[in-house]
């Protein structure tokens, strides 16, 4: 998770439930409740939180002025960066499918899952190529791989 990500989750966090404890943002966050507290004092110290004590261990969290403006900006630039990476995943996926496509096939397999395959099957939906089920299947087999992806041509054939 980046910076942007995690200091975005956090402000979001606090705003829907400024009571949260640490331990508890440590378990939506999945880190350790001392990572929290680095994260927290760090927002502090910049000025985006206010930590007010309500009892004697007990804090209660302020998304201030400037930690709204923050969220904005992390907003907008986690929403760039997430249409940036799925029109790249558009562009390969269409790439691909051209490539199986010249190669003359009409289908293709799949391997994997998460958001990348996602956007490759719905690609091909888009662009009527059928995605096949089973091993077996003398068809390419496409695979995520990083912001692109990867074709396996069947035994003795090539793209």
């Amino acid at each position: 998770m980046s910076e942007t990500e995690r200091d975005l989750q956090i402000l979001e966090a606090l705003e829907r439930n400024p009571e949260v404890t640490q331990a508890g943002l440590a378990a939506q966050l999945g880190v350790a409740v001392g990572s929290v507290n680095w994260y927290l004092k760090r927002l502090i110290r910049k000025g985006y939180v206010k930590a007010v004590r309500m009892e004697r261990r007990r804090l209660k969290y302020f998304v201030t002025p400037q930690g709204l403006a923050l969220k904005a900006r992390l907003t907008k630039q986690y929403m760039e960066a997430s249409l940036r990476v799925y029109r790249e995943l558009r562009r390969a996926s269409r790439s691909v499918l051209g490539e199986v496509r010249r190669a003359g096939y009409r289908a293709v397999r799949v391997d994997g899952d998460g958001e990348a395959m996602e956007i490759f099957r719905l690609t091909c939906l888009e662009e009527g190529m059928r995605v096949e089920k089973g091993a077996t299947a003398r068809l390419p087999l496409v695979r995520s791989e990083g912001r692109g992806f990867a074709v396996e041509w069947p035994a003795g054939e090539a793209g």
